[in-house]
């Protein structure tokens, strides 16, 4: 069915995201929103809007009853559940649908099956996807555990099968270590998760992080090329680039075509994304696991690509089948994303929200800012510290770091403190202007080049 109305079931930047892609599709929007978000830029840009509860996430955007009926009173036919929150909940999605409205993202059974990342590293291996070696599924005991360490090879990371965004990971060295961290894992996943569940993979040190986002429609599935994610600060993505330097042409083929063989395989549908580990002393990658939603760090790819991602989920959605073919999808450039959050990094990245006092955007063609924020707006203390997205396009890499330093330059941020600063400095290190960088890099950085206050 044709989407006429769509509910967004989100917050922040990426709520004014969806607001926009909607609204240049000619569809009508209504914004859910909790108490402490009345204000809010996405509240003031969408069509009408619809307050769904407290402030607390778990008492309005957690809250699939609030959320069901906010769509049901408004008239809205669909809703888009954005990324975190609701959007990777197969139950949500299925009582989106069980309630005649369109889930805009992957079916409910897709988004359970992909979920549980045991299940996932199983379809990987089905579609012929290399992954990191590991368990044969769950861990089921203490001695299994071993007993698979012993065939992976130490180290080891014990992760929660229904973890995310880092959490839920604990690093084993050797035997000694692995039977109590087994122990603790379980039951900090069974509190965080409501799921015990464990499953184990080698631990491929200082990988970089790669991602290959896909479109699909249920049938057929393209690839938009890959993004590097490896500044990364406690397992979060700080700064995030496409494509990835690291790679050549022949590894870009072969990551991307594996990214495509397995949403294919599952039926995937809308828009979504493959993790990988990538060895530059191997050149090996292995798929560790898939998003089933759109990224914060989508728009790296939209610039390099001209794709408006979230317009084509939304078309997906809707019922219309792929209108690009692989062919239709070339690389242009190259596009870089930091991530601006509300955090003082010359104080351990405490949060700092605020009221925005000044702000000022720089404006050209190769800069892109997505963001909730306007002047006068006081940041909601409930939520996520992430204010916006500065993103800049080159014709080469060298060229977008430097585009990047003049952006935050460029950005004025009044009222608070934000972690711009440490981009800057980011800018400035020749170790990520020669692209020297992996995942475990950021953090021992920040230790030798502490951010000025």
């Amino acid at each position: 069915m044709a989407i006429s109305k769509l509910l967004i079931a989100n917050r922040g930047e990426i709520a004014v995201r969806i607001i926009r892609a909607a609204q240049a599709l000619g569809i009508r929007t209504v914004q859910a929103h909790s108490m402490a978000d009345a204000d809010s830029l996405a509240v003031q840009m969408a069509d009408e809007a619809v307050n769904i509860g407290p402030p607390h996430a778990a008492k309005s955007y957690l809250k699939v009853d609030a959320v069901l009926e906010a769509a049901k009173s408004s008239g809205a036919d669909a809703v888009h559940p954005g990324y975190g929150f609701l959007s990777e909940n197969a139950a949500f999605a299925k009582a989106v649908e069980d309630a005649g409205l369109v889930f805009v993202g992957p079916k409910p059974e897709t988004i359970s099956r992909l979920g549980d990342k045991a299940a996932a590293r199983a379809a990987a291996e089905a579609a012929g996807v290399p992954t990191v070696p590991g368990s044969e599924g769950l861990i089921e005991s203490v001695d299994a555990a071993r007993a698979a360490a012993e065939r992976i090879g130490y180290p080891v990371m014990i992760k929660a099968s229904a973890g995310g965004g880092g959490r839920g990971i604990k690093i084993a060295e050797n035997a000694d270590e692995l039977a109590k961290l087994v122990s603790q894992a379980r039951s900090e996943a069974q509190a965080a998760f409501g799921d015990g569940s464990l499953y184990m993979e080698k631990l491929v040190r200082n990988a970089r992080h790669i991602e290959v986002q896909v479109l699909g429609d249920g049938t057929d599935a393209v690839h938009c090329f890959e993004r590097e994610c490896s500044m990364q600060r406690r397992r979060q993505k700080v700064w995030e680039e496409a494509p990835s330097a690291a790679l050549d042409e022949a590894k870009r083929q072969a990551i991307c075509t594996s990214a495509v063989d397995l949403a294919r395989s599952v039926g995937y549908r809308g828009a979504g994304t493959l993790e990988y580990l990538f060895d530059d002393a191997s050149g090996a990658f292995y798929f560790i696991e898939m998003n089933t939603r759109i990224q914060v760090e989508h728009p790296v790819t939209e610039m390099i690509t001209g794709i408006d991602l979230v317009q084509e989920m939304i078309r997906i959605a809707g019922g219309e089948k792929l209108r690009l073919k692989q062919d239709d999808i070339t690389l242009n450039g190259h596009a870089i994303e930091c991530r601006i959050n509300a955090e003082d990094p010359s104080n351990s990245f405490m949060p700092a929200p605020g009221t925005v006092e000044r702000l000022v955007v720089p404006q050209a063609d190769h800069v892109r800012f997505d963001t909730l924020l306007y002047e006068g707006y006081t940041i909601p203390p409930f939520y996520d510290s992430l204010l916006g997205k500065l993103i800049v396009h080159g014709p080469d890499r060298a060229t977008a770091i430097d585009r990047m330093a003049a952006a935050l330059d460029g950005l004025t941020i009044e009222g608070f403190k934000t972690t711009v600063p440490l981009h800057k400095a980011l800018a400035q290190s020749a170790d990520v202007r020669k692209n020297a960088i992996h995942t475990q890099y950021l953090e021992p950085w920040l230790e030798a080049h502490p951010i000025p206050s």
